[in-house]
């Protein structure tokens, strides 16, 4: 790795654009608050942005590597290289504090921590972290099904408020 030229962007530079560029299927989280971009570097004169999908199969990957790129190209970068980087797998623990309230304003439940089983009994018989309503914080929940509007997603009912909301899964 070579550091950058006096004429190029800092890094902290990048990582404050990198976090105006929303998730294509939860646009009120940036792919920084989200956990996505794991890092940038340069190497000549050209800036590489690791990401790590939410999961390997994720269908937004390419849209989230073209919007990276976009938008750095927008700010006068002449070349970027995105590089996935699968290993290690991304997991929920990378969002950040900022990402989790953002999703509960918004009327996602973020995951619980420790939750590793999205509201389900996991194969070794731990029940998954307490879900409230993200909007009047019953307990008294049901979940409607495993999968929600995203594979990321299971989708709950609130039994007090009788809203729908979208549950966050913990990988």
């Amino acid at each position: 790795m070579i550091a950058p030229c006096k004429n190029l962007p800092s890094n902290e530079l990048i990582w404050d654009w990198l976090s105006a560029v929303p998730d294509p299927e939860i646009p009120v989280i940036s792919v920084v608050d989200l956990g996505i971009v794991r890092g940038v570097s340069w190497e000549e004169d050209v800036l590489c942005v690791d990401i790590t999908p939410t999961y390997s199969g994720c269908p937004a990957t390419g849209v989230i590597a073209l919007d990276i790129e976009m938008a750095l190209l927008k700010k006068g970068l002449e070349t970027v290289k995105i590089r996935s980087v699968l290993s290690p797998a991304w997991t929920t623990a990378w969002i950040s504090e900022q990402g989790r309230r953002k999703l509960q304003d918004y009327g996602i439940v973020p995951p619980a921590e420790g939750d590793t089983c999205a509201g389900m009994i996991s194969l070794t018989g731990a029940k998954a972290a307490k879900i409230n309503c993200p909007r009047c914080d019953s307990s008294d929940i049901e979940r409607i099904s495993q999968f929600g509007s995203t594979p990321c997603k299971a989708s709950y009912r609130c039994k007090n408020c009788r809203e729908p909301f979208d549950y966050f899964k913990a990988l």
